[in-house]
């Protein structure tokens, strides 16, 4: 015999008990339905005070209120940007039209002063 005994012989080992330790046999089978079946309802989830609900492919606010969805904020979010970029760009179009106008005035003022001077230039040669 082999003073460390041979490398390739396993111990055998005991074999196991029959009785389960598992609570789950003794469950009945309407509650086990109920536990683990494939109807397990709408995700809830709540992160920081505030519950949210997975439905219909979209995380819904349970925290009181209509519950808008993700898509709806970043949707906003977007359309809001949209529209300050259009107020900015119709403001700076009005002040480009009032520099305008107020040029054609300071040009037309200029062009009256000018006819009323050719005016009276005539009548005192006279």
């Amino acid at each position: 015999m082999p003073l460390f005994g041979n490398k390739f012989s396993p111990k055998k080992t005991s074999p196991r008990r029959s009785a389960s330790l598992s609570n789950l046999t003794t469950i009945d089978e309407a509650q086990k339905a109920a536990e683990f079946g494939l109807d397990y309802g709408p995700i809830r989830v709540k992160l920081g005070g505030t519950e949210i609900q997975y439905q219909d492919g979209q995380w819904i606010s349970e925290g009181g209120g209509s519950g808008v969805s993700h898509r709806e904020v970043v949707k906003l979010k977007k359309d809001k940007q949209k529209l300050e970029e259009e107020n900015n760009l119709l403001k700076l179009k009005m002040q480009i039209l009032l520099d305008m106008l107020a040029e054609q005035t300071c040009e037309s003022h200029l062009l009256e002063k000018e006819v009323q001077e050719m005016r009276g230039g005539k009548s005192k040669k006279r």
